[in-house]
C-alpha cells in the first residue's frame, strides 16, 4: 500500500510536469492564457492534494473537497477535470491488493461508486462552474442524482471524454496515453516532451470536450489537422526542441480564437500520474 504522502507527492509532480509541457492553446510555463496563470495551477495542485488523497474520504468527498479548496484559493476552475480523473486513480493505488494491477484496482473503484459519490461530484461540478456546461435532461448536476457516479458518467460519456473514462476503465489513458508517454520518454529521455506527445496525440485523434462544449464542432477539424501536423513533426524528430517555433505559432493561433483544449490537458495529467503510480507499484514489487 502506498503512503498518503507518496500519493500526494506523485499527484503534485504529475500536475507540475503537465505545466512544464508546451501544450498549444493551454496554460504552461511557456505561455499563460484564458485569464489563468501557471501559479493558479500550481496553487490548485498544492491545495487539492491533501483532499484528493485523503483516505478518510469517499471518492465523491475527495473530489468535492479538492475542488472546494481550489475554488477558495484561486477563485476559478483550474482543475475540475484533473481532480475527476486523478481521484479514482489515487484511490485505486491506495486500495490495490497485492498482485493486482493499477488498472484492475481502478476497475474495482469505478464499479463500486455510490449515489452519494454522485451527489458530492455534482456539488463539485456546480461549485467549479465549468464553461459551457449547460443543462441535461437526464441526471442534471443541479439536481439530486438517482444513480451512482459511474452510471451518471455513462450518461454523459457521449459528450464528455472525462466521463467516458469512468465507463471504459480509462481506456484512453491506459491504451494510448501511457504507451505514448513511455515510448517517447525512452526515446527522448525528457518527461516534459513525453507529456507534449501525449497531449498532441490525443488531440489529433479525439475532439476536446471543453472546446466542443464552448464552440460545437466549429474548430474540430482545424484543431485535429494542426495537431496531426505537430504529431508528425514529433514523430520525425530526435530533438523535439526544434519544433518549439511551430508550437508557439499554433499556441498563438489557438489563444487568439479562445481555443483551450482543457480536457486533453486533464487527460495528460492523468496519464502522467498513471505512469508514476505504475512505476511505484513496479518498484515496490522488486
Amino acid at each position: 500500500m502506498m503512503t498518503i504522502e507518496t500519493l500526494e507527492d506523485l499527484y503534485r509532480q504529475a500536475c507540475e510536469i503537465e505545466l512544464q509541457a508546451f501544450k498549444p492553446g493551454n496554460v504552461s510555463v511557456h505561455a499563460d492564457g484564458h485569464d489563468m496563470t501557471v501559479d493558479d495551477f500550481r496553487v490548485s495542485a498544492k491545495v487539492s492534494a491533501p483532499h484528493i488523497a485523503n483516505p478518510n474520504y469517499s471518492l465523491g468527498k475527495k473530489i468535492y473537497y479538492a475542488i472546494k479548496a481550489t475554488r477558495d484559493k484561486v477563485g476559478c476552475n483550474t482543475n475540475l477535470g484533473i481532480v475527476l480523473l486523478c481521484a479514482p486513480l489515487l484511490q485505486a493505488a491506495f486500495l490495490r491488493k497485492p498482485n493486482s494491477t493499477l488498472r484492475q484496482a481502478l476497475h474495482e473503484v469505478l464499479n463500486n461508486t455510490s449515489i452519494d459519490d454522485a451527489d458530492w461530484v455534482f456539488k463539485a461540478i456546480v461549485l467549479a462552474s465549468p464553461g459551457g456546461l449547460g443543462q441535461s435532461s437526464e441526471q442534471d448536476v443541479s439536481e439530486r442524482p438517482a444513480v451512482n457516479l459511474t452510471e451518471a458518467m455513462r450518461i454523459a460519456a457521449d459528450k464528455d471524454r472525462i466521463a467516458l473514462q469512468y465507463c471504459s476503465d480509462y481506456k484512453d489513458i491506459f491504451d494510448f496515453g501511457v504507451l505514448r508517454y513511455n515510448s517517447r520518454l525512452t526515446r527522448w529521455a525528457d518527461a516534459n516532451w513525453a507529456a507534449v506527445a501525449v497531449y498532441v496525440g490525443l488531440l489529433s485523434l479525439y475532439p476536446d470536450s471543453h472546446i466542443e462544449r464552448k464552440y460545437g464542432d466549429r474548430f474540430t477539424l482545424s484543431v485535429a489537422s494542426k495537431m496531426a501536423m505537430v504529431n508528425q513533426a514529433l514523430q520525425d524528430s530526435d530533438n523535439p526542441d526544434q519544433i518549439e517555433p511551430l508550437l508557439r505559432r499554433i499556441d498563438a493561433e489557438f489563444k487568439s480564437e479562445g481555443i483551450n483544449p482543457g480536457t486533453t490537458a486533464d487527460l495528460t495529467v492523468a496519464t502522467i500520474l498513471t505512469v508514476f503510480l505504475e512505476d511505484q507499484i513496479s518498484n515496490s514489487s522488486c
